[in-house]
């Protein structure tokens, strides 16, 4: 159990409920980093008066400084101000939240450092899972899951063989358009992608979710995490988002983790592990709900998760590619420059015509990351 946290995307909806639990449990908040928003991080740094604090946006830094006066905080900018957060001697848990590929190299060195990682960007694993698992096994630093899913596999794990693993069962509430067809899907607004049925996110992951794209890197991100093949992955549509993910074992035992949606849950678990104490969110009723239904994915209308399992099986750069290109294209969707379906095609289209290649370092990842958004940039200058 940690005494203190240095929160990465602290103003986003992981990292104000992280605060919030931290508050309620007295774990000292050491850092702060936000991507742009200047206000509210200074506003958080003005209650829990952390030590660093950074904006990635480096040309925010200017603000940063004006707004941050007088507080007694260390400022800093940019991925140099995040990698030293996360190996700072302050630091003794990181917490992970950032959005995208800007969060790989901050792990690693956190890892590096030996920092326990409670990782709720899942771009670390996709576009580096093995770079990371392989320097996590070096150092022998955790990786604790903060995705709800993956937190729940991880907690049905807790007290049984590894080896009698037969696979998992990943959940997901198939987001705003379960049901639709790509005819339906055509003429579909920002603002209806934005529409969860049951989660409060960021613009980005609530796209990703309407896609399934969120899911598909949750299956990229679940084979390393729990060292499984495509095979031992099944994913099914529970709308409800109670029951979080399961694990099946040798004997057909399915233990699985049940809960509201509230993400309070799986980051209380990452930040308290090993102990269970009280969390700030509501308990469970199963008869408020009354019927808990499943259901199998639609893969044709849903090809952005088609072109993840497909990427997890290709390896290598493959993953990374489909990484970037969707990141690409749901910029391209939030500024309203493509259609909702045209991510999926770009998505696809990277994957079928990059060719992946050995991911050995950083760079690696980081040149094989830059060909997809080139590779989506191009399609997009040509179609315009």
């Amino acid at each position: 159990m940690t005494n203190s946290v240095a929160i990465l995307g602290s103003t986003g909806s992981i990292g104000t409920q992280a605060i919030e639990v931290a508050q309620m449990h007295h774990l000292r908040v050491t850092a702060l980093a936000a991507n742009t928003r200047v206000d509210e991080l200074v506003k958080q740094a003005r209650i829990l008066r952390p030590e660093l604090l950074c904006i990635a946006d480096e040309s925010r830094y200017s603000a940063l400084k004006e707004a941050a006066a007088g507080l007694g905080c260390r400022l800093l900018a940019g991925m140099d101000g995040l990698c030293e957060i996360a190996q700072h001697e302050s630091t003794e848990t990181l917490l992970n939240s950032v959005v995208g590929m800007v969060g790989l190299l901050p792990t690693l060195t956190g890892i590096a450092a030996r920092k326990p990682i409670a990782l709720a960007n899942k771009e670390t694993l996709v576009a580096g899972g093995a770079l990371v698992m392989k320097a996590a096994a070096e150092q022998n630093v955790p990786i604790l899951p903060i995705d709800s899913e993956h937190s729940a596999i991880f907690q049905c794990l807790r007290g049984n063989k590894r080896k009698q693993l037969k696979k998992i069962i990943l959940t997901a509430s198939g987001g705003p358009f379960f049901g639709k067809t790509k005819e339906d899907l055509k003429h579909t607004t920002v603002e209806e992608a934005l529409n969860h049925p049951n989660w409060s996110m960021g613009s980005k992951i609530t796209v990703d979710s309407a896609t399934l794209m969120n899911k598909g890197l949750e299956f990229i991100e679940a084979r390393w995490l729990f060292d499984l093949t495509p095979e031992q992955i099944e994913i099914i549509v529970h709308r409800q988002s109670v029951l979080h993910s399961a694990v099946v074992y040798e004997d057909e035992s399915v233990i699985g983790q049940m809960g509201v949606p509230d993400m309070k849950i799986p980051i209380q678990y990452a930040l308290l592990y090993p102990e269970r104490l009280p969390c700030p969110t509501k308990p469970l009723s199963l008869t408020d709900y009354g019927t808990l239904t499943f259901a199998k994915p639609d893969y044709d209308t849903f090809d952005c998760l088609t072109a993840c399992i497909k990427a997890s099986e290709t390896g290598g750069s493959a993953p990374c590619i489909v990484n970037g290109a969707n990141e690409a294209a749901v910029a391209a969707f939030l500024s309203r420059k493509i259609p909702f379906l045209r991510i999926g095609e770009l998505v696809t289209a990277a994957l079928n015509e990059i060719p992946s290649e050995t991911l050995t370092c950083y760079e690696d990842v980081r040149r094989a990351d830059s060909r997809a958004r080139a590779f989506v940039a191009e399609k997009l200058r040509t179609e315009s």
